[in-house]
C-alpha cells in the first residue's frame, strides 16, 4: 500500500516520466507550504482587522501540517465560490464500523482555513426556520441523497468458482447506513478543487454542476481492496451492483464514467425502473458487468 508521498511520486512519474523519491516529494511540499504561509501571513497583516482576529488566523495556520497548508483552499485567490459539494466518507472494506477518514492521504486533502471576516455593515435578523426544515428526514445531509433519490448500497466485486463453490471478493462496498440526528452532517468542499479531474468540455463535472441541482453532487473517496489473485483456469466475473430509493415512480438513468488524468475513457449508461416496496420506490442494478477497461 502506498503512502501519500509515494502516491504523489507515482503520479509525477505517470504524468511527466520523471522519477522523484519520497524525500524529494516531502521536501518540495515543505518548501511550497512555507511560501504559502508567508503569502497568507502578509495578506492577514494587510487586512484592517483587530489583533485578536489576526492572531487567531495565524494560529490556525501554525497548527496545520505542510500537506494541509498546500491543499488548503484559503491559500488560493478567493473569488466567488460556487456552492460546495458534500464529501461522504464511506466504509472501508475489511475494516469494522463507519470510517471517518477515507482519504488517499493521511492528512485531509481539502482543508479549509477560516479566513477572517470583517464586521458586517448592517444587521438583519434571520427569519424563523420553515416547518419543513425542522422536520427534515434524518438521512438528509448525512447520506448520499438528494430531495428525490438516495443511494442505499453500492459494491464492485469479483466472483470466482473454486471446487464448485463461488467466492466473492469486494473491491469497494458502500453499505446501507442508519443515521441518527446526532450524527455530523457531511463535510463540504469547493467543487473547483476537483474540476480538473473530470474536465470534459461537454458533459464534464463543471457543466453538470452548473446545471444543478447543487445538492445532488457528492464526492466519495475510498480505498479499493485489490489484494486478490485469480488462479489459472478459473473463471472470474467482475460485477457492479447498486441500489437506490426514491419518493416518485420514475425511471432513472445511471451513467458510469471512467476518467483518467481528467479525460473520459469509457462510459456505460443503464436504465432502471421503480419497484414499490414498503411505501418507497426502489431501484436496483444487479450484477452489472464491469467494463474491459476497468478489468484490464
Amino acid at each position: 500500500m502506498y503512502g501519500r508521498n509515494e502516491l504523489i511520486a507515482r503520479y509525477i512519474k505517470l504524468r511527466t516520466g520523471k522519477t522523484r523519491t519520497r524525500k524529494q516529494v516531502s521536501s518540495h511540499i515543505q518548501v511550497l507550504a512555507r511560501k504559502r504561509v508567508r503569502e497568507y501571513q502578509a495578506s492577514i497583516k494587510a487586512m484592517n482587522l483587530d489583533q485578536v482576529s489576526k492572531d487567531k488566523a495565524l494560529q490556525t495556520v501554525a497548527n496545520l501540517s505542510s500537506a494541509q497548508i498546500v491543499s488548503a483552499s484559503v491559500m488560493k485567490p478567493q473569488t466567488s465560490f460556487p456552492p460546495p459539494v458534500r464529501y461522504w466518507p464511506g466504509p472501508v472494506p475489511g475494516q469494522p464500523g463507519h470510517s471517518q477518514d477515507i482519504k488517499p492521504f493521511a492528512q485531509p486533502p481539502y482543508t479549509t482555513l477560516p479566513a477572517p471576516v470583517p464586521p458586517p455593515i448592517s444587521y438583519e435578523a434571520l427569519p424563523p426556520p420553515r416547518p419543513a426544515a425542522i422536520a427534515a428526514p434524518v438521512w438528509q445531509d448525512r447520506t448520499i441523497s438528494s430531495a428525490k433519490l438516495r443511494l442505499l448500497e453500492f459494491s464492485a466485486f469479483m466472483e470466482t468458482q473454486r471446487d464448485r463453490e463461488m467466492h466473492k471478493h469486494l473491491f469497494v462496498h458502500i453499505g446501507p447506513s442508519n443515521p441518527v440526528y446526532s450524527d455530523p452532517v457531511l463535510e463540504s468542499i469547493d467543487v473547483r478543487q476537483i474540476y480538473d479531474k473530470f474536465s470534459e468540455k461537454k458533459g464534464g463535472l463543471k457543466e453538470l454542476y452548473e446545471k444543478g441541482p447543487h445538492n445532488a453532487f457528492f464526492l466519495v473517496k475510498f480505498w479499493a481492496d485489490l489484494s486478490s489473485e485469480v488462479e489459472e483456469g478459473s473463471d472470474a466475473f467482475y460485477l457492479v451492483s447498486s441500489q437506490y430509493s426514491g419518493t416518485e415512480n420514475i425511471t432513472i438513468s445511471v451513467s458510469t464514467k471512467v476518467c483518467s488524468f481528467g479525460k473520459q475513457v469509457v462510459e456505460k449508461v443503464e436504465t432502471e425502473y421503480a419497484h414499490l416496496e414498503g411505501g418507497k420506490y426502489v431501484f436496483r442494478i444487479h450484477r452489472s458487468p464491469m467494463c474491459e477497461y476497468m478489468i484490464n
